[in-house]
């Protein structure tokens, strides 16, 4: 087992080319005042959250190599340890330019230094036409379970940004939560738990790589196959979020850099899709290498050979 810092100064000025993120908000007067008062408030400004990541290391494991031959062996898993606490930005842009948001609870838009500009509740949809006059960009968030675009929950925060004529909407979402619903985005959950779990740390360690290298001064990726598929809070259920709990932190590293994990359906799709950029996993073939016995270390040694595996830690300095 080795332990050491990992490509993570990447993954803050990632960050730090965000934008702002709001301040936390104050208080604000109304009749929804209680029912929002647990409603977390926003994350830190971006600095903070560049500080956070820089502080970030991984335990690798000394990679092994795994053949149908021999499974029993694969990528050593690293030593379990505390979480990290990291959200994702996710674009949805299927949304069109003017969606229909709501919440499953109270609910209430605030502007990025944290003013009151609308609140509502439960079903009740925000009111686009006064949002255009209201600023260069607004928070939605909600006591709620989730937060309604078009019908469809997701978690975490949105962040409305004006775009075109139109509103861009930005998921802010814990990095965990976010995989849960990748990983029953893009594999049946109903697959081998096995599968599942080698999927959520190869989605896991495609989503750091594009969060250390953004698509967007906005956000880290969309969430169309052109990235990988996310449908928020619709695509999770007990099954995925067990493969991502199971996996926590976990990602695919080689010589102390984060893999971007490549896969596709199967193995034909994968070699016309990625063949030119090195490994890439088969899901089909990682449920049929499930079935025959492997365990998901195992799939992800043969699917990524020579990678190893890395667990994401809060560093002591």
């Amino acid at each position: 087992m080795l332990a050491g810092p990992m490509a993570v100064v990447a993954v803050a000025l990632g960050f730090a080319a965000q934008g702002l993120a709001p301040r936390p908000y104050r208080a604000a007067q109304g009749e929804l005042l209680d029912a929002l008062i647990d409603t977390p408030p926003p994350a830190q400004d971006t600095t903070s959250a560049a500080e956070q990541l820089r502080r970030l290391e991984a335990r690798r494991a000394t990679p092994q190599a795994t053949s149908p031959a021999n499974p029993s062996l694969g990528l050593v898993e690293p030593e379990a340890g505390p979480g990290v606490d990291l959200e994702i930005r996710v674009a949805l842009l299927g949304t069109g330019s003017k969606p229909d948001l709501s919440a499953s609870g109270a609910w209430q838009v605030v502007s990025r230094d944290g003013q009151l500009l609308q609140q509502g509740g439960a079903g009740s949809s925000v009111n686009l036409s006064e949002l255009w006059l209201q600023g260069p960009e607004a928070w939605l968030q909600t006591s709620g379970s989730s937060l309604l675009v078009n019908g469809h929950p997701y978690g975490g925060r949105l962040r409305l940004i004006p775009e075109s004529g139109g509103l861009r909407v930005v998921n802010h979402v814990g990095l965990e939560t976010y995989i849960g619903a990748v990983v029953g985005a893009e594999m049946p959950s109903s697959w081998s738990l096995e599968a599942l779990r080698a999927q959520a740390v190869a989605a896991r360690s495609y989503a750091l790589a594009h969060m250390a290298r953004p698509a967007n001064r906005h956000w880290h990726l969309g969430d169309t196959t052109r990235w990988q598929a996310y449908k928020g809070l619709s695509s999770s259920n007990e099954r995925t979020r067990q493969a991502a709990a199971s996996t926590a932190g976990m990602i695919l590293s080689y010589q102390g850099a984060i893999v971007e994990s490549l896969y596709a359906a199967n193995r034909q799709i994968s070699l016309e899709a990625h063949g030119h950029l090195g490994a890439s996993m088969s899901q089909h073939g990682a449920h049929d290498l499930a079935k025959q016995g492997y365990r998901y270390n195992q799939i992800l040694g043969h699917y990524y050979q020579g990678a190893s595996l890395a667990r994401l830690k809060a560093g002591a300095s």
